[in-house]
């Protein structure tokens, strides 16, 4: 890969990593192994049997925990601190040892800002769902964000270029969506303190 589609490559997959990192580096290690994609060099150890064995046994936990309503919400805040920096060292690896320093880490700031985007959109998306009782809700989430990791991981693969043009979109539409639910949380936060005030003033009227 030319520099543009390393860069390609690492911003899909850290969007990708961002959503779901443990899928992310299996679905990776296994187009490797499979022959239908090439990563690059420094990153061909993902598909190593030991590093493609834990990688699936932490997405099944994943997936187990991503369908339990509240789960899925303390599995993402503990992932807050996992998913962008695992995706800036993925970024900073895609690139050789022939590229500047100075490039590999500017490269790894971008791919753990595009994880962050992406992980703050899931989570907001999966705390909000978690205000409805079914949980169906959170299952469609988990398994369309599963979906769009294993297909943007593909793509960032194979047409690198065009995964920078799309991980811009989606970087974008989780900007959207954070800034939509903040401002729902924070109405629901109001909500619950005006509820409050109220209860503790009608207690000190009776």
């Amino acid at each position: 890969m030319d520099p543009l589609q390393t860069l390609g490559f690492a911003l899909g997959t850290s969007f990708a990593s961002g959503l779901n990192l443990y899928l992310t580096m299996a679905t990776a290690g296994l187009f490797q192994r499979l022959g239908i994609v090439e990563l690059p060099a420094s990153l061909q150890i993902l598909a190593h049997p030991a590093v493609m064995g834990i990688a699936v046994a932490l997405f099944l936990i994943e997936f187990i925990a991503d369908k339990i309503p509240l789960v899925d919400s303390a599995w993402d805040a503990v992932h807050t601190f996992i998913r962008p920096p695992a995706a800036m060292v993925l970024a900073y690896a895609s690139f050789g040892g022939d590229v500047p320093e100075i490039w590999k880490l500017g490269a790894g700031l971008l791919g753990g800002s595009v994880a962050l985007t992406s992980h703050g959109a899931k989570a907001s998306a999966r705390a909000a769902a978690n205000a409805s009782p079914e949980p169906f809700s959170n299952w469609l989430l988990s398994f369309f964000e599963d979906a769009v990791a294993v297909g943007l991981s593909w793509l960032a693969a194979t047409h690198p270029v065009l995964t920078a043009g799309v991980v811009l979109v989606l970087v974008l539409i989780a900007g959207f969506i954070i800034w939509k639910l903040y401002g729902f949380f924070r109405r629901a936060v109001a909500k619950v303190k005006e509820g409050y005030q109220r209860a503790v003033t009608a207690t000190g009227a009776g």
